[in-house]
């Protein structure tokens, strides 16, 4: 019998997938309903092959009845939470960011020589978000002198933050992005690989890449970030967990920042002391 065919009849029970489940959502918010179980399969036999175990329910044996959840939970995350990601994903949102929110920022002096805009990318995946707002805010800053920014990128996934601290990627990932700005701020990686390319070292270096998981709260963040970008995360999350990070999210937000979600997610009946300024982007009261 192939490798491939045992792989095939390696399946989750339901009570390992129950278990697999509640842990995933307990510690990262994330909804795994059984229309996911064979995505959960497919992802953690790579992490099982990686790990040596020979089964799907010897990994779950090792992770519940042999303490193996406190070496294993990051990797675990790892493997079974979604990167999907683009440059200038949604872009009106970024439009929005250059015509609406800074002007408005800068005219009641928020931000200036003194003060940088102060971005937050809350789910950043490989980088495309956090690598498209600094495009967005280097061209803001040729426009106004001394205006510089500072962005801080986090994902809860260890893998995606390190992939974009590199801001390495594949030539036909970057076709969304101008080509004015793709002369200003990509350039051919130095590997040699035709098709790969780089985000410059100016885009590098206003960018802070960390791990956070939304569900640990309080966030050791700063509390007063001008610029919110949270989108296409909470689709994840069930009703109370939205709720949960939002009102976090808020704290970290001055009177005036602005938060901009994915456009399959919603506020309605949260309470949350933010307006509507556009589809799915608000202003903190």
């Amino acid at each position: 019998m192939t490798a491939k065919t045992l792989e095939t009849l390696d399946h989750l029970s339901a009570r390992d997938f129950q278990r697999l489940a509640e842990f995933i959502h307990g510690y990262s918010g994330i909804k795994m309903p059984t229309s996911k179980k064979s995505m959960v399969e497919g992802r953690l036999r790579r992490r099982v092959r990686a790990l040596g175990i020979t089964s799907l329910t010897d990994y779950c044996r090792y992770l519940f009845e042999q303490d193996g959840l406190d070496r294993e939970a990051v990797s675990l995350i790892d493997a079974v939470s979604t990167n999907k990601t683009d440059f200038f994903r949604e872009p009106e949102h970024f439009r929005f960011m250059a015509e609406q929110a800074v002007p408005e920022l800068l005219r009641k002096r928020e931000i200036g020589p003194k003060a940088p805009l102060k971005i937050w990318s809350a789910a950043c995946s490989i980088g495309a978000e956090p690598y498209t707002l600094a495009m967005v805010a280097s061209e803001i800053a040729r426009a106004h002198a001394g205006l510089r920014a500072t962005i801080l990128a986090t994902d809860i996934n260890t893998e995606v933050v390190e992939a974009a601290t590199l801001g390495i990627y594949p030539e036909a990932m970057i076709a969304p992005v101008p080509q004015d700005l793709r002369k200003r701020y990509v350039m051919r990686a130095k590997s040699g690989a035709l098709d790969r390319v780089r985000m410059v070292p100016e885009l590098r270096s206003m960018i802070a890449f960390g791990r956070l998981n939304l569900m640990e709260q309080p966030y050791p963040l700063d509390q007063d970030m001008h610029i919110i970008f949270c989108r296409n995360i909470l689709i994840y999350f069930d009703k109370a967990t939205q709720k949960k990070v939002l009102e976090q999210l808020c704290t970290h937000l001055r009177p005036g920042g602005f938060l901009f979600m994915g456009h399959s997610e919603t506020l309605t009946g949260f309470g949350l002391p933010l307006r509507p300024v556009a589809t799915t982007i608000f202003q903190r009261a």
